[in-house]
This record gives structure tokens, sequence and C-alpha cells, in this order.
């Protein structure tokens, strides 16, 4: 498994993209992959070896995010 992936997160206005990039933490999901974080901890995923994502909440109130795409990076 990767130690990074850049994720993009669909939606933002304008038809544009955000994009983060998160770390391996060490920590396994819910669904038994392993969980990746950004640098502030806020954004919390779950991504499987066919970089299927799961966005987990860090906080009240946050929704999970749909339509994610993860991208392997290398290093």
């Amino acid at each position: 498994m990767p130690r990074r992936y850049e994720l993009t997160f669909p939606g933002v206005p304008e038809g544009g993209q955000d994009t983060v990039e998160v770390s391996v933490t060490g920590r396994t999901g819910p669904g038994g992959h392993p969980v990746y974080e950004d640098a502030t901890g806020i954004i919390q995923a779950e991504i499987s070896d066919k970089s299927e994502v799961r966005v987990l909440a860090t906080g009240a109130g946050q929704e999970p995010a749909p339509g994610v795409a993860a991208r392997p990076l290398a290093g």
C-alpha cells in the first residue's frame, strides 16, 4: 500500500476540484483498510487496495464526502 495519496473532492464551486494530500496513520478503518489523514488531522479517509475511498467523520456534524478519488503518490 502507498504511504501517501492525493484525495480529490468534487463539487467545488465553478466546477473545480479541491485536493489534499494524506499520509498513512497506522490505524485501520471500519472496512479493515488503512486510515490516512492530512497534516491537520481533520481529513481522514480509509483507502482500500483498489483506491476506494471512505471519508471518515472527525467531528460533530461532519458529513461524509461522496465521489472522492484517491491517487497514490510516490514516496
